[in-house]
Order: C-alpha cells, then structure tokens, then sequence
C-alpha cells in the first residue's frame, strides 16, 4: 500500500477504505491499553496514524522536493500521488468530527493527520481551527512528534510560536537546525551533485 514514503496504485482505495471505516463500531469501541505507550494502541488511532503518514508523503512539500528532482515532471507523471491529493477532502470528512473525540490520543492522532489534508484548496478554510487544536495539544502533550508536527505547522501558518515552544521543543528544533546545515555543509563540501548512474 505505501513503502519507503512512496504512494501505489493500491494506496488510495485502500485509505478510502480506512477513512470509511473509522466511525463503525468494531473500530471505535475502547480498548483497554494498560500502561499506554504505543504498543497495542487502539485499532482507531493506528488506523488515522496511518492515514497521516500517508498525507505527509503526499503533501505539498513531498511534492515540491519531487517537482524539483525530476525537473517539473513528477506530479504530471505520477498518477497515484495526483489521486491520493484528489482524494484529501474524502479523507479529512471522516477524520474532521474525531478532532473533538472523547479520547486525547484520537484527537492527537486526528489533528496530525489532517493537518497536511487540509493543503488541498477546498479545506484550507480549516486552517484556524486547526491552529486552535493545535495550541491545546501544546498544553498538554509530551509526545516529540506530534509537538513537532502541530509547531511546523502553527509556523507554516504564519503564527508566532515563541510562546508556545517548552524547553524541550526549544532543544529539538535547535538540533534540526544543525542537523540541516550538517548537510548543507556536507552538500556544499561534496559540490553539491551526485549521480543516479554507476558507479556512483
């Protein structure tokens, strides 16, 4: 269905699937976690979680990064990945209502995955609603990835965030930061360029 954040023929009926079966009974029923963590986490939030991770490969960013690499072809030659976008304000109506869910890891685990759903032109209007989610989630979750999600995000959006970040976001994103340059420096040192061709 997705392998190595790549979108297939499959990927798309089998997330309309998901998203169709959200709401039913089977899905949404509570199951006992003892302990948390996210080992044996309920089937609902492995099935959005899934979802987001597939958005993500899918976003306008996933994009752009393609569009640069394959000179301006890549959206036009690829047809799943046009699809799976197509497919986005489908998606995101299923997972819209479980933003207000009685439990706090669906509606983290809904908030990430619709916040790269709503690029697609008709949802952006769901931009600051999703802001004002995000700003609850940051009250109160621990959780790296999501925060790191919610504040890329908030930022994307034009918000100031300064007041938002806790010490540990402060310390993540200081770490990306070298991170980045690390390969810059490395892109520059190497001049910049590689090939796909042997040997390499």
């Amino acid at each position: 269905m997705t392998h190595q954040n790549s979108i297939y023929e499959a990927t798309v009926p089998v997330a309309l699937c998901v998203a169709a079966i959200l709401n039913h009974p089977a899905i949404t029923v509570a199951e006992d976690n003892p302990g948390g963590g996210t080992q044996n986490r309920p089937t609902l939030v492995e099935l959005l979680d899934w979802l987001g991770d597939t958005a993500y490969d899918a976003d306008d960013e996933c994009v752009a990064a393609g569009e640069r690499f394959f000179d301006g072809d890549f959206l036009a030659e690829y047809e799943p990945m046009r699809a799976f976008r197509n497919a986005r304000p489908a998606i995101f109506s299923v997972v819209h209502p479980l933003l207000g869910h009685d439990d706090a890891d669906v509606r983290r685990t809904a908030l990430v995955a619709a916040i790269p759903l709503i690029e697609h032109p008709l949802l952006t209007q769901h931009q600051a609603e999703l802001a004002d989610h995000a700003r609850r989630l940051l009250a109160t979750c621990t959780d790296r990835q999501h925060r790191d999600c919610v504040l890329d995000a908030l930022r994307t959006w034009g918000h100031d965030i300064s007041g938002l970040e806790n010490e540990s976001d402060i310390v993540a994103r200081e770490h990306y930061t070298r991170l980045r340059a690390a390969r810059a420096w490395d892109g520059n040192w190497t001049g910049g360029s590689y090939s796909d061709d042997p040997p390499f």
